[in-house]
């Protein structure tokens, strides 16, 4: 309330435009749910990356709530890992609201955002990796990227890669993203080809021992290969956020005049990658 007064005081004394200062609130705005949830309705504006729905833990009830209380203030809302009860209440309670699945995640709501300029490569190992990285994708789409994907390209064949590479170079894009389970290998491969950075997804894919993603994941981590980064196993809303900032940075660069955005540094903006 406080801060809510000040930035009131400031538009009446003239020292904050009305536009700075309905920015300034959107990024701030929360809306308190009964007595579970607190949402961040401002991440969107302040961060560029929006409110997301982590399923696990909550009852079908909060869930629906959730997502209807976030569709009032926004088009689009993502749960991350519901079970099928939350998912039969959700499109129960949201009717005549479309509900789509993307990987191990829906994606209630209409229409899409608005293209930002940014462009990644989500690439799989296996088809098993498949849920975890559509989930990435349906966070970095929602964040206004574009998407190119290629899958079933795992180092077990490593042919396979050869086409998908030649196809990437000619998308150009300003991130990849690889989700890999087994030994994890495939960032690896890929993050020693490509001259941007690489988001490593382990995913909970193998067997026995190490399975459950500790393979892939410390693989990944003690990679050789620079430029290369990763997110916990299964953490494909992590993957996607991370891959859609640094494209949505990239594709807001390209916009700046060179003279200006390399002013002071002595270099180009990297348009010539």
């Amino acid at each position: 309330m406080e801060n809510l007064e000040k930035t009131l005081a400031a538009v009446a004394g003239g020292a904050l435009s009305p536009a700075v200062a309905a920015e300034r609130l959107r990024s701030g705005e929360v809306r308190y749910l009964e007595e579970f949830a607190v949402l961040d309705l401002g991440r969107a504006a302040r961060k560029g990356v929006p409110e997301i729905i982590y399923a696990p833990g909550k009852t079908p009830e909060q869930v629906a709530k959730i997502c209807a209380s976030i569709l009032d203030r926004s088009e689009r809302v993502i749960v991350s890992g519901p079970t099928p009860e939350q998912e039969r209440l959700l499109r129960e309670t949201l009717s005549g609201i479309p509900v789509r699945s993307a990987g191990k995640a829906l994606v209630a709501g209409a229409g899409s955002p608005e293209p930002t300029g940014g462009r990644i490569v989500a690439m799989s190992a296996g088809t098993s990796d498949l849920p975890i990285l559509e989930e990435a994708v349906a966070v970095a789409r929602e964040m206004g990227v574009a998407v190119e994907s290629f899958h079933d390209v795992g180092v077990a064949g490593i042919h396979r890669l050869a086409g998908p590479l030649e196809e990437m170079r000619a998308f150009d894009p300003d991130c990849v993203i690889v989700a890999a389970g087994m030994e994890g290998a495939l960032p690896t491969v890929v993050s020693s080809f490509v001259a941007v950075p690489v988001v490593g997804l382990p995913t909970s894919t193998g067997y026995g021992l190490g399975g459950d993603g500790t393979a892939a994941i410390l693989g990944m981590l003690q990679s050789c290969s620079p430029g290369l980064s990763v997110v916990n196993v299964d953490n494909g809303v992590g993957a996607g956020a991370t891959a859609a900032l640094i494209a949505n940075r990239a594709a807001q660069n390209r916009k700046v005049p060179r003279s200006t955005s390399a002013r002071g540094r002595g270099q180009n903006t990297g348009s010539d990658r």
